[in-house]
């Protein structure tokens, strides 16, 4: 309540002055209007006229008012440069200090309040930056001024600091500005425009933000790179970290506009996706499906014997999948594309040097322009008691433990219900394991849709899942020779007896060991990184599953095009990584695939949406293929065809969601998708259903119910 009567006086301020309908005078032509009585004044009472022009220049900078720039260009217009600079500067200043002053008595406290833990990290930012990040805003006027000033006062950055930062900032801004007012008013006719002097003004009006930006992209640069040496020559142009999926593209990119390259590896070139993680576990899911298909076959009048599971046989053909593959990551594929590939463990000693320690221990060091660092990421092992001990297995080592066994594992416990649990949890029991899966959240798949994650929960346990939701694993033990995973729910305490534990409780970047903290290269739970990928050394990049925010393999290839682009033409144009339109898909049967929002996620984030839902067991061939469980949702903006997001869930989602994908990424809506003719009978006539749902349900009455009379008319 104390801060109401600041309020109440702010507010009547704001209104008397549109009321008033002094906003007019703060554009050109209002200024422009009032030019010549303006003059006439200053060259009357100059210090009547300063005190005046000041106190509007403060007062409408308080208030949050737009016009600051309008006010800078009258101050070189009425008072020419020696004058006008010091009065906009100033002004200026002090208006921008009392902004500051005014948001954070009004709303810092209410802000903290309600996103207290937000802001914790945000203040740690100001507490460590803030004053180089205040003097860019101000030096390269990206934001409104007038938001900078109302943002910071949120903060805890001082008052003292917050001024005298901003003048600084300011003060070239000023400069500019007051100087163009000043050939502005100048002007005495139309041929006056061809002028050097004010085209040089405008000119540099127009350039200031560019000039200013590369100013502080330079000032930060020898900033950051003040305690190192800077090679004269340099023996690459980019040295890539890692070779998984955004190190290999990266790789094959730079070679590709004919850089010279060099690519680190220290285990196996593919890096998880091809050894321990896509390939193989799409391999095991394929054969998993295979023996679901063969019990499912009397459904379609075929009797068939129920199968038989070779299981060394099926481990045999994962690791043939690998093989088969391996060449399109190879090393003899990227030596031949001309690309170095060494193997060994890298380490940056400064921001242009990496050393290379190979298995002999043996050291090459490299200088390099650019630097790429795609190190992946690797499993997470609970921190539980006896687990250290209980034989687990994870994601990269489930697969040389599997290949020893001469048989499917009896008993399974597979630990987390995300994706990677789901799909090895069915293909496991598909195969002939008894599978219990424990998760702590209240579903499987908490990412995506919750209708989905029920339809996929049912899967499981149709499958022979046992699918232990809300449950806590507590410890692991071992009595009399046995195994088990103990586990709590609501209060109950279970034992699990297991042949196998995988933990499947999720992925972190691989930070440690690569010179990132001698460097001072902040990495918490990734690689801190900018729009452009950019570390904090503007020449070291990161991309993939060590840089977030994805753990997607195409994800982690899309990232590393922006990486390398940025690394080795950045100097020309940067671009900003674009991460509106991402696709997932889990393969487990029924396949779940989303981009964009969900029904949660909308909600969460406060985002209006209108929902369409098509159910695929109205689908044609879906229903042919004994294929008809599941449906396609799409969330679309209020009142129009513009897709915000999509999940699928059924038999192919991963290949379905493909359309919507594109048309998400280049702004067609669901419009475009009915009217493309799709092919029947196909699984890929769902979207185009969907879309009908949506034009079925937005259709026009009130000009069908006419329509319907004129056929009657026409009837006779």
């Amino acid at each position: 309540m104390k801060r109401l009567p600041l309020l109440l006086l702010l507010i009547t301020a704001v209104a008397l002055f549109y009321a008033s309908g002094a906003q007019r005078y703060l554009s050109l032509d209002g200024i422009k209007s009032v030019l010549a009585p303006l003059l006439a004044w200053r060259e009357a009472s100059p210090m009547a006229a300063a005190g005046a022009f000041f106190a509007v220049y403060v007062a409408v900078t308080a208030l949050s008012l737009p016009g600051a720039g309008v006010l800078s260009l009258a101050g070189g217009a009425i008072f020419g440069l020696a004058w006008g600079v010091p009065l906009v500067w100033t002004a200026a200043g002090a208006g921008a200090l009392l902004a500051f002053l005014v948001s954070r008595y009004l709303a810092r406290d209410l802000v903290e309040a309600r996103f207290g833990e937000q802001l914790r990290s945000i203040n740690a930012g100001i507490a460590r930056e803030g004053a180089a990040y205040l003097f860019t805003l101000r030096l390269v006027p990206v934001f409104p001024f007038f938001l900078i000033n109302l943002l910071f006062g949120l903060t805890t950055m001082p008052a003292r600091s917050f001024w005298l930062v901003s003048q600084v900032g300011m003060l070239p801004g000023s400069l500019v500005y007051v100087n163009a007012g000043r050939e502005l008013a100048s002007l005495q006719s139309l041929s006056g425009l061809l002028s050097p002097s004010l085209l040089a003004s405008l000119a540099l009006l127009g350039v200031f933000p560019l000039l200013a930006s590369r100013a502080v992209r330079a000032w930060q640069r020898r900033r950051v790179y003040a305690r190192f040496p800077r090679p004269r020559r340099f023996d690459r142009n980019l040295v890539v970290i890692g070779a998984g999926a955004a190190g290999l593209v990266s790789a094959y990119i730079a070679a590709t506009v004919r850089a010279k390259v060099t690519l680190v590896e220290t285990a196996r070139m593919g890096g998880d996706c091809l050894n321990t993680g896509c390939v193989p576990s799409k391999a095991l899911i394929h054969a998993a499906r295979l023996a679901h298909a063969r019990r499912g076959a009397e459904r379609a009048g075929i009797s068939a014997a129920a199968p038989t599971v070779d299981f060394p046989r099926v481990m045999a053909r994962v690791r043939e999948v690998i093989r088969r593959i391996e060449p399109h990551d190879s090393v003899e594929r990227y030596t031949s594309l001309g690309v170095e590939v060494l193997s060994g463990h890298a380490r940056l000693l400064d921001p242009w040097t990496v050393e290379i320690r190979d298995a002999q221990g043996e050291l090459q060091r490299i200088s390099t322009r650019s630097i790429v660092i795609a190190t992946g990421a690797e499993p997470v092992v609970p921190d539980l008691p006896g687990i250290a001990g209980s034989g687990y297995v994870t994601s990269e080592t489930l697969w040389d433990a599997l290949s020893t066994l001469d048989t499917v594992p009896a008993r399974v416990v597979v630990l987390g219900g995300g994706a990677i649990g789901v799909e090895l949890a069915q293909a496991l029991a598909r195969l002939g394991s008894s599978v219990v899966l424990v998760e702590s959240l209240p579903r499987v798949l908490a990412r995506e849709d919750a209708e989905a994650s029920a339809l996929v929960a049912a899967s499981l346990c149709a499958d022979g899942v046992e699918v232990l939701t809300g449950t806590r694993a507590q410890r692991c033990l071992q009595e009399d020779g046995e195994r088990f995973l103990e586990t709590d729910s609501a209060g109950t305490t279970r034992r699990l007896a297991y042949d196998l534990l995988l933990c499947a409780t999720g992925r972190r970047a691989r930070l440690e060991g690569f010179g990132l903290e001698e460097l001072g290269i902040p990495a918490a739970r990734t690689i801190d990184t900018n729009e452009y990928l950019e570390t904090l050394y503007p020449n070291i990049f990161a991309a993939g599953d060590v840089a977030g925010p994805f753990q997607l393999t195409h994800a982690a290839a899309h990232q590393a095009w922006y990486a390398v682009v940025n690394a080795l033409f950045g100097q020309f144009r940067r671009f900003a990584a674009d991460y509106r339109v991402i696709p997932r898909v889990s393969f487990c049967d029924p396949e779940v695939a989303s981009v964009g929002l969900s029904e949660e996620s909308a909600r969460e984030a406060g985002v209006a949406v209108e929902i369409t839902r098509y159910a695929l067991d109205d689908l044609d061939r879906a229903i042919a293929d004994d294929a008809a469980e599941g449906f396609v949702k799409v969330l679309t903006a209020p009142g129009r065809d513009r897709i915000l997001g999509v999940t699928i869930v059924g038999a192919q989602a991963g290949e379905l969601i493909a359309t919507f994908v594109f048309a998400m990424r280049w702004n067609m809506g669901l419009g475009k998708i009915l009217s493309t003719v799709h092919a029947y009978p196909t699984l890929a006539e769902s979207a185009k259903y969907a879309a009908g749902e949506w034009r079925r349900a937005r259709a026009p009455q009130g000009l069908l119910h006419w329509a319907e009379r004129y056929h009657a008319w026409r009837r006779g």
